[in-house]
């Protein structure tokens, strides 16, 4: 059978699934990957769960790297100094999750008042000098509900986003295309020229599905990540917001962008009026429109593949088969041949 005919092969899980990259909704909204019955309706409903990240807590130790190469089994790359802290240049098939630093400016005032109220400590809650800013960001799959990755893949099963929220790789489906790349409005996956398959940060989907945080937020000492549902994390994080503004941060804010309908690893801002410093784009957005494409050309070709075979029918029942017009007659038919043949110019 034709890789393009087979169906796709996912992870035997017992997670409810919300959507499969290129498949119609209704191929799988009634189980789970593991099998036809509905894992909702066997274990009960299952919670939508979210990482809260408060950049004011961090204090760039970077464990939550180790463990998550750790837990995950991720190859080692050599380091190289880039004046900071930070350990890689950029995120990689074999790093899913990098603490990123970078120091800013923000003018006597603003830095001076910060840090003053924070007490002079933190690696990004204002230390340092007055009218500098030491920013950190972890760097990792933030988990859209709206996943541009997801709407732009067109390998059937090569992505699945959960009903917990968790988007995940399926590496056995991929087809090496990166328009999962492409797709990402926050430029998180990344391609492995040696397997021809995209990579990135899973959640640790095996750890929650036994109900267990992610690697990342069992290692943080300072608990700058926290780890629960997304209602719970939603308000947790309006009393950080609301404690940073007491401490002269009047623009710190929570980062859970709507054009992406949300995500799962959100962030505690303690400048959000300078998330491009942080390197988070202000308006990220992700349109299912792809998806909505490839689905409506598969029905088209479906549509024209069955107007074809019932032209063809109509055709052999209405005119039936024809014989070429020089076919010579079977023997005993009494159906002429073809004549002599003219006599061609005289010498």
């Amino acid at each position: 059978m034709s890789n393009a005919a087979r169906a796709p092969v996912l992870p035997q899980r017992s997670l409810s699934i919300r959507r499969i990259s290129a498949t119609p909704d209704a191929a799988f909204a009634s189980g789970p990957a593991s099998g036809p019955a509905s894992a909702s309706s066997l274990r009960g409903e299952s919670p939508e769960y979210a990482k809260l990240v408060d950049i004011s807590r961090c204090i760039g130790c970077k464990g939550c790297e180790v463990a998550c190469k750790e837990w995950n089994e991720l190859g080692v790359e050599p380091t190289e100094n880039l004046g900071s802290i930070q350990s890689h240049e950029d995120l990689s098939a074999d790093t899913w999750l990098l603490m990123r630093f970078n120091e800013i400016e923000t003018g006597a005032g603003a830095g001076a008042s910060g840090a003053a109220a924070a007490g002079g400590g933190g690696a990004a809650g204002g230390g340092g000098a007055a009218g500098l800013e030491w920013l950190i960001k972890k760097d990792a799959c933030l988990h859209c509900a709206e996943p541009g990755c997801l709407f732009a893949c067109p390998a059937p099963g090569a992505i699945i986003q959960y009903d917990n929220g968790i988007v995940d790789f399926v590496h056995e489906n991929c087809i090496g295309c990166r328009y999962c790349v492409t797709g990402c409005p926050f430029d998180i996956p990344r391609f492995k020229p040696e397997t021809k398959k995209v990579y990135k940060c899973n959640m640790c989907i095996d750890r929650v599905e036994a109900g267990l945080e992610p690697a990342c937020a069992k290692t943080c000492p300072t608990h700058a990540i926290s780890w629960g549902t997304k209602t719970d994390m939603l308000a947790l994080a309006e009393r950080k917001v609301e404690r940073l503004r007491e401490r002269g941060y009047e623009h710190a804010a929570l980062y859970d962008p709507p054009g992406v309908g949300g995500v799962h690893m959100m962030y505690v801002v303690p400048l959000g009026d300078r998330l491009a410093d942080y390197d988070l784009p202000e308006n990220p957005t992700a349109s299912p429109g792809p998806a909505q494409v490839l689905g409506a050309f598969k029905r088209l070709g479906s549509w024209a593949f069955g107007f074809g075979l019932l032209a063809t029918a109509l055709h052999y029942l209405g005119v039936g088969p024809e014989s070429p017009d020089n076919e010579d007659p079977a023997p005993g038919s009494s159906t002429p041949g073809p004549g002599p043949a003219a006599p061609g110019p005289a010498a």
